[in-house]
């Protein structure tokens, strides 16, 4: 296990800071691909709890709101919206009428992943295009995987007190403290390193988005794990031997994006 989850990441790390930092076209495309992956694995995610959405919308869903964040930033979302609520509901009301008693509920499930999953996923695609977005995205993200990191070897060592029994056992409040204090100094540090080359990035604003990405990008962590308990299954998918799925790997980047992106662009941009 362990070493198919360094496999796994020695290839992976230098693709995805590669496409990063390429940015533009190659690191879109990159974020749409995850994003439609990630609704095929939360499709047979629910499906195993009895939900049927539709799978083909689900997964286009997610794919149509990353491009169109990554070509017309948030111009036509209400268009965009308003289409996939209407054929969600088509698809369904007829998923009714052929014998699908539970066809409302499927309607929602539909929809749910595709907004928790598409909207909030394409928020790394807004990221990356904002001006100096290479470093914005290089100090939001890792802030999350700092904090996530310094969690897991807090907890794993000094972990007592429970911090979500049912959702995570394993997860404790001493972790989630140590996550806080890892993850803040670790932003601090690494925005400071990149101030080298983009002078105007400060120790504050790594303060800012290394404490606030450390206390709330743990629950998109426990956000994916209420789907995988209420069905009874450890991870999304084996996609990524030793990680588990796709899905597993975005649960923070999903709250990441998201609260990264609005902290830099109320406070600094």
């Amino acid at each position: 296990m362990l070493k198919q989850r360094l496999l796994v990441s020695i290839i992976l790390i230098p693709v995805g800071i590669g496409l990063v930092g390429l940015g533009g076209i190659p690191f879109n495309l990159f974020v749409v691909l995850i994003m439609a992956v990630s609704g095929w694995e939360y499709v047979q995610l629910v499906r195993k709890g009895g939900y049927q959405p539709a799978d083909w919308l689900v997964i286009g869903g997610t794919a149509i709101i990353a491009i169109s964040r990554a070509f017309f930033a948030f111009k036509y979302v209400d268009l965009i919206f308003s289409l996939i609520i209407l054929i969600a509901m088509a698809v369904h009301l007829f998923d009714y009428e052929k014998g699908r008693d539970k066809a409302g509920t499927d309607f929602a499930v539909t929809l749910g992943g595709i907004f928790y999953i598409g909207w909030l996923g394409s928020y790394l695609i807004s990221v990356r295009g904002l001006p100096n977005g290479l470093w914005w995205f290089m100090i939001a993200l890792p802030a999350a995987w700092f904090a996530d990191a310094g969690a897991y070897f807090i907890g794993s060592r000094y972990g007592k007190t429970k911090f979500f029994p049912r959702l995570s056992p394993r997860k404790t409040w001493e972790g989630y403290f140590g996550g806080i204090v890892i993850g803040t100094l670790g932003t601090i540090g690494i925005t400071l390193l990149w101030s080298l080359r983009m002078p105007s990035l400060t120790w504050v604003q790594g303060i800012v988005i290394g404490l606030t990405m450390s206390i709330l990008t743990p629950l998109g962590d426990l956000g994916e794990s209420v789907f995988k308990r209420q069905v009874g299954v450890k991870d999304s998918s084996n996609i990524l031997p030793g990680h588990g799925g796709v899905f597993d790997r975005i649960d923070s980047w999903l709250w990441a994006g998201v609260i990264g992106y609005y902290i830099i662009t109320i406070l600094w941009i």
